[in-house]
């Protein structure tokens, strides 16, 4: 089963899970036909789940959650976010806890904001603390859900704490494409900040191991061995478009003004490593540096 089936990476999830011979699930607020998936409805307002939705699920993979920089942080918007990812968890759990369903693994999307939205030049991994700023308040609060729902149903927990996805379907990547193509493309701030990183494809790879490996339990960064700063990743987009950057860099404060607390998403520097993964060999990722992944994207 799949929350948050219809977006980025529960797209690219259900393709690869199909391909693989599973059977998918995917909750929706609104019933809709996709091919080769079983979509059943919820309504997370009225704690309710379509019947028979549970039919044969051993596994639940939740993806669902507010997208964080798609409107202003007001407070009432900071709410919506935390509740988009806790609320759906709460759910699930009360409903399998309730239906007493036997569910093997819960694997939940997660974030490196879990260490805070700016953390300079540290370098953070599994084992760092989390932050304090709303980005960590957000994350921890998912990943608790997330633990909660493992006591309660007694099953394996996986958090896959997610750096920024590379994907040529939407996402970061196709809207930072967009004004450079057009010639208007400049780092953002300083440009030094760091850019922690993962593709589309080694993030489902991630899930699809998480899913399948008895081992992987708790939390584990997806995230590529070697992030780049803002500057290095916008003039490696141009590079592959053909184009040059020549416009000086966005100030940092007019980004402040403009977007207020959260521009920290586009400020805040991220260096974080996957020690997890490669102390525990579970898998290797396939695009490690940003010049190969993006010339597999563009």
């Amino acid at each position: 089963m799949i929350t948050g089936g219809t977006g980025l990476v529960g797209r690219a999830l259900t393709a690869k899970l199909l391909h693989a011979g599973h059977q998918i699930v995917i909750l929706s607020r609104t019933k809709q036909k996709i091919h080769g998936v079983k979509v059943s409805q919820w309504n997370l307002a009225k704690n309710w789940i379509e019947e028979g939705a549970f039919e044969g699920v051993e596994a639940i993979v939740h993806l669902a959650g507010e997208g964080i920089a798609d409107k202003p942080w007001t407070r009432k918007r900071k709410e919506e976010i935390i509740e988009s990812r806790v609320g759906p968890v709460e759910v699930l759990s009360k409903y399998v806890s309730e239906n007493k369903i036997r569910i093997g693994v819960f694997v939940t999307a997660s974030a490196i904001g879990y260490y805070g939205g700016d953390t300079f030049e540290e370098i953070m991994t599994e084992r760092s603390k989390p932050g304090s700023d709303f980005l960590a308040r957000c994350t921890v609060k998912w990943e608790e859900a997330a633990d909660a729902f493992g006591k309660v149903n007694k099953c394996r927990v996986v958090k896959i704490r997610t750096g920024i996805v590379l994907s040529k379907e939407g996402g970061v990547l196709s809207k930072l494409m967009k004004p450079i193509k057009l010639g208007l493309g400049s780092p953002l701030g300083s440009g030094k900040q760091w850019i922690s990183w993962i593709h589309i494809e080694d993030l489902t790879e991630f899930y699809y191991y998480a899913l399948e490996n008895s081992e992987m339990k708790e939390a584990y960064n997806a995230v590529s061995s070697n992030p780049v700063t803002n500057k290095k990743f916008t003039v490696e987009i141009a590079s592959k478009l053909g184009k040059k950057i020549w416009l000086p860099a966005v100030p940092a404060f007019l980004l402040k003004i403009v977007l207020g607390e959260m521009s920290v998403v586009v400020l805040g520097s991220s260096f974080v490593k996957n020690r997890r993964n490669e102390k525990e060999k579970i898998f290797e990722l396939k695009f490690e540096n940003i010049e190969e992944a993006l010339t597999d994207l563009i």
